[in-house]
């Protein structure tokens, strides 16, 4: 695309962006990648280079995926909080013996993926704790239930934390485990337990996590299987904007050699109920310059790699989320249905979103409301008015639905 010049790259406050920020936008801008060099002059972007930043991850956006905004109807099922793992930044985990540990049975799973689908989901997204005596077929008799009852239903599930303890569990290789879990219906992998890929950082978080190396060996080995996987990072707890650079500079390599990523999904860390900000040990969350910084970088970054970038309302709230959306991130995530981990770290932005609200609220920042599938074919696209057009937008194709069951409007 042309590369624009610093007049077209609208910077709202007075003051002019310094020629090192404008010379990183313009190659950016211009389709090159950047050095770490390059992009941590992004990363420490204030005031008018910020703004820069962000008109320029708008439009970056626009030029990658259009005005589409889209999301997922689909539910969240955290079928237990039994966790030995012990993270310092959770405040999901409990101890078995603990008064409100809970683990849901089989039935139950199943009532609630039926329920999601009844209600126009197309995906279950599955994740749990690691409790101790889990036995080692468990993830794969889970989602053997799910496809056998709901065998059109999408799911999504098992980071790669929950791949390395089945493996561990059952004694298989990686790619033997991984390709069983496929046979079996597994669709997706979440990309969750990355926090930040330094071994430094998460040493500080959880020195019982999977190293950083395990979960790139993990996440490329589904790759290479044809399983794709969304990827993540956590901030604004104890890492620094050099981490948030090298986190994506590697994700952007992963990328570029397996193609298996659907999106990026920045996770504001929330703090309130957690051991990491009770005992000291990290900052209380990002505030809404750096919530903004940390998306734009990311749509910068990772241009012409990962297509598409979410926001995750649960952690940031609609205001900011909006925001977000209109600094380089194109998804809104899913309708949850029900959320548990980061309700139970003190997030109070609710469990569940209806499409309609959604669609109102992409429609208040004059974009286009698009629901989509978990790999991203669009199903549909909606106009001004609540009727479903019958055009898709240029950049987003209209493809059919991967369900055959009718999407019932005002279902929730």
């Amino acid at each position: 695309m042309p590369v624009p010049s610093m007049n077209e790259i609208a910077v709202a406050s007075a003051g002019e962006c310094p020629a090192e920020v404008r010379e990183c936008l313009e190659t950016a801008a211009g389709g090159g990648e950047l050095s770490f060099e390059q992009a941590m002059k992004l990363a420490t972007a204030k005031g008018a280079a910020l703004e820069a930043l962000v008109a320029v991850a708008d439009r970056l956006r626009r030029e990658s995926v259009g005005d589409a905004i889209t999301y997922v109807v689909n539910r969240n099922i955290n079928f237990t909080n039994v966790c030995f793992v012990g993270c310092s930044f959770c405040g999901f985990g409990r101890g078995p013996g603990a008064a409100d540990a809970y683990s849901l049975s089989f039935e139950e799973v199943l009532r609630r993926a039926r329920e999601a689908w009844d209600r126009g989901a197309t995906e279950v997204c599955i994740q749990g704790g690691l409790p101790k005596d889990l036995d080692g077929y468990f993830y794969r008799d889970l989602l053997r239930a799910v496809k056998r009852a709901i065998p059109e239903m999408h799911v999504h599930a098992f980071s790669p934390m929950e791949i390395d303890y089945g493996v561990a569990k059952t004694g298989m290789a990686l790619r033997e485990y991984l390709r069983m879990m496929k046979d079996e219906g597994l669709g997706s992998i979440p990309g969750t337990a990355a926090e930040i890929l330094d071994d430094r950082v998460r040493q500080e978080l959880s020195p019982n996590k999977l190293p950083a190396a395990r979960w790139v060996e993990i996440i490329t080995a589904a790759h290479e299987l044809g399983i794709p996987t969304t990827s993540t990072m956590m901030y604004g707890h104890v890492e620094e904007p050099a981490d948030w650079v090298r986190h994506i500079l590697l994700l952007r390599s992963i990328q570029k050699r397996t193609g298996g990523f659907t999106e990026f999904v920045p996770l504001g860390f929330i703090h309130e109920n957690t051991r990491l900000y009770r005992h000291g040990g990290a900052r209380p969350g990002a505030k809404r310059e750096e919530h903004l910084r940390v998306h734009a970088l990311s749509r910068v970054l990772l241009h012409g790699a990962i297509k598409n970038l979410q926001v995750s309302w649960v952690k940031l709230g609609f205001e900011t989320s909006l925001a977000c959306l209109q600094a380089g991130a194109n998804d809104f995530s899913g309708t949850l249905m029900e959320e548990n981990i980061s309700k139970a770290a003190g997030a109070t932005f609710g469990e569940f979103v209806s499409p309609e609200e959604f669609r109102a609220k992409i429609r208040s920042i004059g974009r286009v409301p698009a629901e989509r599938t978990t790999t991203y074919r669009i199903c549909r696209t909606f106009d001004r008015a609540e009727e479903p057009s019958q055009h898709a937008s240029p950049s987003l194709p209209l493809m059919q639905p991967e369900r055959h069951t009718p999407y019932t409007e005002g279902a929730y």
